[in-house]
C-alpha cells in the first residue's frame, strides 16, 4: 500500500509526524486532495481543517490552520502553518468568544489597519467555528 509521509508545523511546535493514506486541506483556490505519488506542488494555505488518513490504524487524524503555507513532495507533504491546533484541543467556546471580540473590533476600528486585523481575525475564527463543526460531525 502506498503512504505519503506528513509533517504538520507550527511555529511553536510540531503537531503531526507520520504516514498517511491521504491528507485534504484548505487550500488558496479550494480544496487540497492529495495522495502518495502527487505532483510537486507549493501554495498558500487558508483557515480551516487539514484532514489526515493515517496509514497505520485508518483513522483521520484533524488538525486546525489558521494559514500558512503547504508543499508536496511524491513522498511528503508539509504543512507549514501560522497556528495549528490538534483536533481534540480545539474549544468552541473560546472560539465564539474570539469571533465576537472580531466583530466589536471591526465595528469600532479607527483605521484600515485596524479594520484589516479584525476582518482576518474574525475570518479565522469563523473558519475554526467550522471545522469544529466538521469534526463533530466526523
Amino acid at each position: 500500500m502506498a503512504t505519503i509521509h506528513v509533517d504538520v508545523v507550527s511555529a511553536e511546535e510540531s503537531i503531526f509526524s507520520g504516514e498517511a493514506k491521504f491528507v485534504a486541506l484548505p487550500g488558496e483556490n479550494g480544496e487540497l486532495g492529495i495522495l502518495p505519488r502527487h505532483t510537486p506542488l507549493i501554495t498558500r494555505i487558508k483557515p480551516g481543517a487539514v484532514r489526515i488518513q493515517r496509514a497505520d490504524n485508518g483513522q483521520e487524524e484533524f488538525v486546525f490552520v489558521a494559514g500558512g503555507i503547504l508543499e508536496v513532495q511524491p513522498g511528503t507533504v508539509t504543512v507549514l502553518a501560522d497556528t495549528a491546533i490538534r483536533g481534540h484541543d480545539l474549544d468552541e467556546a473560546k472560539a465564539n468568544e474570539a469571533k465576537k471580540l472580531a466583530e466589536e473590533a471591526m465595528k469600532n476600528a479607527k483605521s484600515d489597519i485596524d479594520l484589516a486585523r479584525a476582518q482576518s481575525e474574525f475570518a479565522t475564527m469563523a473558519a475554526q467555528l467550522a471545522a469544529i463543526q466538521k469534526l463533530r460531525r466526523k
